[in-house]
């Protein structure tokens, strides 16, 4: 861990303890956006984790992502999923040709003043976020977008979105080009509420652009080139990420049985649920023997990512899988070790349980990556 990483790593728990733990249970309650997390992460230099020095970065890389994702995740999954899709706004953003648009854009962000996102998924695709059916119309200067985008996470507060859509003249599904499209532009709007089981302060509502002029300097990718950039730019980050926020509630799910085990007693034994109950004690021993696995499977992860060669597509498909798999199994075991406590919401487990099924149905679903791991290891082509 270089100096740099050490720090980011310190900063992210700091937020963790101060701003994150405290208010997460009542911001899922009333599945509120936290503000203050984007600005304790914007202040501390976290939103710009990945960026180069000269544009305001810490210059890390998959490794101290990882780390940084896990830390806000196992305090608040919310919060981790907002970073997330931030961080891949900026790393997309960064990848894409420089201009004075992405150049300004970029140097907001390294400053800490400045939140992105993704809007990819559309209603009319659903969770083949890679294939857009809206469709980009040559303008002159630009293009105009419409399309119904939904799970856009941070809607509302992000200042910016980057938006996928068919190129003007594309001819099948991949070839998509990608806009950066600033929160105030005229025909953008949050088309509904979110109020979905789990992960419910993170704002992923459906956004609505109705004819929204785009101008040329703030098309991110050639026309059809949205769906490399999607595959080879967003989807390992995204992947390792979804991972690390599956690996944070694990944790999290972990001490909270951990702690109950320990202070929840039979007073007429004398004893704590842990010290009487040995089939409880096997329960938590398994979800730390799984949490324990899905650790060391991100950490190969990001090695692969790292130093990539022939089996890191493998690896970044089988990890969200994984990972997600992993969730659901280790907080459904939190909920049946704390028993009534977990179900009468007495803890923070039913929660963590809610935000574990958010994974498996996230795209790309663990269906449709278990369906992309059996074509990789037959050698056919995943689209």
């Amino acid at each position: 861990m270089t100096a740099a990483h050490e720090t980011m790593v310190t900063r992210a728990r700091d937020i963790a303890e101060t701003v994150l733990k405290p208010a997460a249970w009542a911001n899922d309650r009333d599945g509120r956006f936290s503000t203050e997390a984007v600005d304790a992460l914007g202040n501390t230099g976290l939103l710009a984790l990945l960026l180069p020095a000269e544009l305001g970065g810490a210059a890390l890389g998959p490794r101290a992502f990882a780390d940084v994702m896990t830390i806000l995740a196992e305090a608040d999954p919310s919060v981790a999923m907002v970073y997330l899709m931030h961080t891949l706004a900026a790393a997309t953003i960064a990848a894409a040709t420089r201009n004075d648009v992405s150049d300004r854009t970029l140097r907001e962000i390294g400053a800490g003043r400045h939140l992105s996102t993704l809007a990819f998924s559309e209603a009319g695709s659903r969770s083949h976020f890679w294939a857009p059916v809206s469709r980009a119309r040559a303008n002159g200067g630009g293009v105009a977008l419409s399309a119904k985008k939904s799970f856009v996470t941070s809607a509302g507060f992000a200042h910016s979105y980057v938006v996928s859509a068919l190129a003007p003249a594309a001819a099948g599904p991949t070839e998509s080009t990608l806009y950066l499209v600033p929160c105030d532009a005229p025909g953008l709007s949050v088309s509904g509420k979110w109020d979905g089981l789990g992960l419910r302060a993170n704002a992923s509502a459906p956004m609505l652009l109705e004819d929204c002029a785009i101008a040329a300097t703030h098309q991110l990718t050639d026309d059809g080139a949205g769906f490399a950039a999607m595959l080879n730019v967003v989807l390992p980050l995204f992947n390792l990420g979804s991972a690390c926020v599956s690996l944070g509630l694990c944790r999290a799910a972990v001490a909270a049985v951990t702690a109950h085990l320990k202070a929840a007693r039979f007073e007429h034994l004398g004893q704590t649920l842990g010290e009487a109950l040995p089939n409880l004690r096997t329960l938590l021993a398994g979800m730390v023997i799984d949490t324990d696995g899905l650790a060391t499977r991100i950490d190969d992860l990001v090695d692969h990512l790292e130093r990539p060669r022939e089996t890191t597509l493998l690896r970044v498909l089988e990890t969200k899988a994984a990972a997600g798999e992993t969730s659901i199994g280790v907080t459904s075991a939190a909920m049946r070790a704390a028993g009534g406590a977990a179900f009468s919401r007495n803890t923070s487990i039913d929660r963590l349980f809610r935000d574990a099924h958010a994974g498996a149905v996230m795209a790309p679903t663990s269906d449709t990556l278990r369906d992309f791991i059996g074509k990789a290891v037959l050698g056919m082509e995943l689209f």
